[in-house]
């Protein structure tokens, strides 16, 4: 097992914070580094590994060991189930994931057999089995909201910070299935050998002064 503390973090918005947030508890790496390019580097003290991973492949590094700890969205967490522990809420990258429909159809009513295109069908499912509607998912990878405009699907469940590309596409939000942010999780058996590194990491962002 590797000396160093390894860190899975997600990929976009939530890496660029991560390191942020990094750099303001002491962790830093050199100038030099191009994460446009760069999978992979250590911090300049050698005490921290950061390997920045696509969101979804997050739990798995962490659950199978390839990392100590990550830091991906909670969304991830829900959908992904992974035997990894979930240590803190990070507060940032905040979003929710909602049910939308086309405009014209708003109000919308759910009825049996609804076609339903999303990236998270396991939430999905399970936010309309608790309603009583069997609905028909249909998984994608992108451009959720094409779907309801091309007839693919009578409406989408995803994710959303400000709503704005909803709108654009002519959407309007029906309801919010869950807000989610981005969570520190840790491998089970690093989080026994290497249990100081990882709490300490933990509660050093905890207390990270508040932005005004």
């Amino acid at each position: 097992m590797s000396k160093c503390l390894t860190i899975a973090i997600a990929k976009g918005y939530l890496f660029k914070e991560s390191l942020k947030q990094l750099k303001a508890i002491g962790i830093v790496f050199d100038d030099d580094v191009n994460w446009d390019r760069r999978l992979s580097a250590d911090s300049t003290d050698k005490s921290i590994r950061v390997y920045q991973i696509r969101p979804w492949d997050v739990p798995d590094y962490v659950a199978g060991g390839a990392a100590d700890v990550g830091i991906v969205g909670h969304d991830v967490l829900i959908e992904n189930k992974k035997d990894v522990s979930q240590l803190i809420d990070l507060k940032f990258g905040y979003c929710r994931l909602v049910v939308a429909g086309p405009k014209v159809n708003c109000p919308i009513t759910y009825f049996h057999g609804m076609k339903v295109a999303t990236k998270y069908p396991r939430s999905s499912e399970i936010f309309f089995r608790n309603k009583g509607i069997k609905v028909h998912l249909i998984k994608l990878y992108g451009a959720i909201e094409l779907a309801p405009l091309t007839s693919l699907s009578d409406i989408v469940c995803d994710l959303t910070a400000t709503g704005t590309t909803l709108r654009e596409n002519d959407m309007e939000e029906i309801e919010t299935i869950y807000d989610t942010t981005a969570r520190l999780i840790s491998n089970n058996s690093s989080l026994k050998f290497k249990y100081k590194k990882i709490i300490d990491l933990a509660h050093n962002l905890t207390n990270l002064p508040k932005e005004k």
